[in-house]
């Protein structure tokens, strides 16, 4: 049941959408206005310019609303306010225009609620490059409310944005901190008073042993590495298994065992180092480098784990690696150079305050991260409740602005 005042209608009622206009090799050049992409909408700062007459419907100022029809799903595809300069608008983009009685706030955020439905019944191809037409957007239904409670609902989300973009703001300024402590400790550049203690640079064979036991106990848990979540298992990570059947040849893995996955990624140009941590074991395939510290050495697993994934280690890596060896993103390093690459640590009493430092920095990133997921649950729970009036407003008196009952 809608509450009282509202009306079911279409988004071909509420707004007007043109399309742009499709520049072409012979419309670019140096100078003139920037042609707008939808590359540009997501903060892409590369243009070719136009410089011949200009329409007024290609024409977009700074503040224009406008709905990329064609895009990448959660990224470029939808609504956006054009922030950039004056400029003109290329073809795959919609210029947004309210109808009379349609607050341009809030028509932003039920195209917002528009997409996210286009883009939940997205499938097979669609499933991550959504392209519709303008027919597939003007005919889906929207619940119009009278214009004081649409200006309520727009300021209302519009708060829940600041407060999103405020957290985001804190979250890449921990991630900077982190990282700067991490390169300033690991590397020694930063220490802990005159007193420091002296580094050293054994063999990385040294501190460490290889992990070679097979798969003899019949472990299903197949593990894969993520930048983001570490090892974690292929059916956590992708909802189901990629390995093959047979996997007594995989490596057999235990908690705090290290695995080094040589295929070079985002983040990481010569493979990532990770720990075991979410599960007491699990296998890897026998391309990942397996090793485990040392039973006789006084080693800080923690110091280690940060010291990896710093990539204190990738120039050394870089150097073992032969020349042209990378196919199909795998770099081709020997098992025998890599357990001679040089490591540079200090004393275990100072590898155990550098991880209890950066373990702190970690923890307070991961808390704010979680704080940041969690205002976006919230928001979109809100904007789908707002949205469709599940939310009651009420107005006290026929002029006032609205309130949230």
């Amino acid at each position: 049941m809608l509450p009282e005042g509202w009306k079911c209608q279409t988004v071909a009622d509420i707004c007007r959408m043109q399309n742009g206009n499709g520049f072409g090799p012979e419309d670019w050049g140096t100078e003139g206005y920037p042609i707008i992409r939808i590359q540009n909408l997501n903060g892409g700062n590369s243009f070719d310019y136009y410089s011949g007459p200009v329409e007024s419907r290609w024409l977009v100022e700074p503040g224009q609303l406008l709905f990329a029809w064609a895009g990448t799903k959660g990224v470029s595809f939808g609504p956006t306010r054009w922030k950039g300069r004056t400029g003109v608008l290329n073809q795959h983009i919609f210029k947004v225009k309210p109808q009379d009685g349609i607050d341009e706030g809030w028509l932003y955020w039920t195209l917002r609620h528009v997409t996210d439905r286009i883009e939940a019944h997205a499938h097979g191809f669609k499933a991550t490059l959504v392209h519709v037409k303008k027919s597939d957007i003007d005919s889906q239904e929207v619940f119009v409310p009278d214009l004081p409670t649409q200006r309520w609902i727009a300021r209302t989300l519009q708060m829940w944005d600041d407060a999103l973009a405020t957290t985001e703001k804190l979250l890449a300024n921990s991630r900077r901190q982190r990282h700067d402590l991490m390169q300033g400790l690991l590397s020694g550049h930063r220490g802990f008073g005159a007193k420091s203690s002296r580094w050293t640079q054994p063999d990385f064979d040294k501190l460490f042993e290889r992990i070679t036991r097979k798969n003899t106990v019949g472990n299903q848990n197949v593990l894969t590495i993520s930048g983001q979540h570490g090892l974690i298992g292929q059916r956590d990570f992708f909802n189901k298994s990629v390995a093959s059947e047979n996997l007594q040849g995989y490596t057999l893995l235990e908690l705090g065992d290290f695995a080094y996955n040589k295929s070079y990624s985002a983040g990481y140009p010569v493979g990532a180092i990770k720990p075991l941590l979410a599960y007491e074991s699990g296998v890897v395939s026998s391309l990942y480098i397996c090793f485990r510290i040392r039973p006789d050495v006084e080693a800080d697993a923690d110091f280690f784990r940060h010291y990896f994934e710093a990539g204190m280690l990738n120039d050394a890596i870089t150097g073992i690696a032969q020349e042209g060896a990378r196919n199909h993103g795998l770099l081709n390093v020997s098992v025998k150079d890599f357990f001679k690459l040089k490591l540079r640590v200090p004393a275990i009493e100072t590898q155990r305050r550098i991880a209890e430092v950066l373990n702190t920095a970690e923890s307070e990133e991961r808390c704010i991260a979680q704080q940041l997921e969690n205002l976006k649950r919230e928001k979109r729970a809100l904007l789908a409740d707002l949205l469709t009036g599940k939310r009651r407003v009420r107005l006290p008196e026929a002029t006032a602005e609205p309130e949230a009952a």
